[in-house]
């Protein structure tokens, strides 16, 4: 879906990405990671041709950004850090316009407008004014205008911003049921949140691209292999031996009836693990990813040696 080689955009004598070169597969749900100032609204603006490269090249579903922006803009839905909302119209009248902007046929406007709706869970406010709704619904509204003309990429810049942990929440299963039907390219500092809906990682620091892949593939290049949080009912001992068949284990809290354990192993291993202490007697209460992980893995990328290097 994109193939960035050699991306660079100068301000004056400013490099603000340099030779940026990265690929996103059709479906994929991506994550775009970075302090601020390290270039990540660079990027996404030559992506979405708001943006003209200094060098570089970027094709978005087989079109060039340069050569041919119109073509590129009609496959793409973009939500800002600020969503596009005109506060004076209905939430279904404001998609309808939208739809006409993207060039959607007046037979499917209100087809196209409906599944928007649906796949963003706005029908209960179609008839509200946006100047009534909350910021998560208002958030959830700019991603509908992105996605209303079905586009093949979807750019959110900072989806979650501002929202209160019940909004993030419902945020994060938006983006996660959009996962195969559009490419989606996520920007944002909110780590877990990466972590628990994008398949893969592009990691920018000082303009450059520090590190891509998935977030277990990083942790094992930088010297860790993942963690499992595992909090189980049943005897501790029994627990800890089974699940040293994978790795190093530690625990991190129990009470009389509770036992909660980090297992040092891939995240991977995750269904071999709960296969392995159900079959053993015990009674699984949470598997997990490993809490934190992103966080160092970030953190390692953008102060460590890594990024000095």
């Amino acid at each position: 879906m994109i193939q960035v080689e050699g991306l660079t955009k100068y301000y004056g004598e400013h490099a603000a990405i340099r030779d940026l070169a990265f690929t996103i597969g059709q479906g994929e749900v991506i994550g775009f990671l970075g302090l601020n100032g390290a270039g990540k609204s660079t990027t996404l603006k030559v992506l979405g041709c708001v943006l003209l490269p200094t060098s570089g090249r970027v094709v978005i579903d087989g079109h060039d950004v340069v050569g041919n922006p119109h073509e590129v803009r009609q496959r793409m839905g973009y939500l800002p850090d600020v969503p596009p909302l005109y506060d004076e119209m209905t939430v279904g009248e404001y998609l309808s316009y939208v739809a006409q902007l993207r060039g959607v046929a007046a037979k499917a406007t209100s087809a196209r407008v409906a599944e928007a709706e649906e796949k963003t869970d706005l029908r209960d406010v179609h008839g509200e004014l946006i100047s009534t709704l909350s910021h998560g619904f208002r958030q959830r509204v700019g991603v509908a205008q992105a996605l209303v003309h079905k586009p093949a990429l979807l750019i959110l810049d900072e989806p979650t911003s501002g929202l209160d942990p019940r909004q993030i929440v419902e945020m994060r299963r938006v983006i996660r049921g959009l996962r195969g039907e559009h490419t989606v390219l996520v920007s944002s500092h909110i780590l877990p949140e990466i972590s628990q809906t994008c398949d893969r990682l592009l990691i920018i620091h000082q303009g450059t691209l520090v590190a891509q892949g998935t977030e277990d593939e990083l942790a094992r290049r930088m010297g860790g292999g993942g963690s499992i949080e595992v909090e189980l009912r049943g005897d501790r001992a029994r627990a800890v031996a089974v699940l040293q068949e994978f790795g190093a284990v530690e625990v991190e809290r129990a009470s009389e009836d509770m036992v909660a354990l980090k297992l040092r192993a891939s995240p991977d291993l995750r269904p071999r693990v709960a296969q392995a202490l159900v079959g053993a007697g015990l009674e699984l209460l949470r598997l997990d990813q490993g809490a934190g992980q992103l966080e160092s893995i970030f953190l390692g990328l953008t102060h460590g040696q890594e990024a000095r290097a």
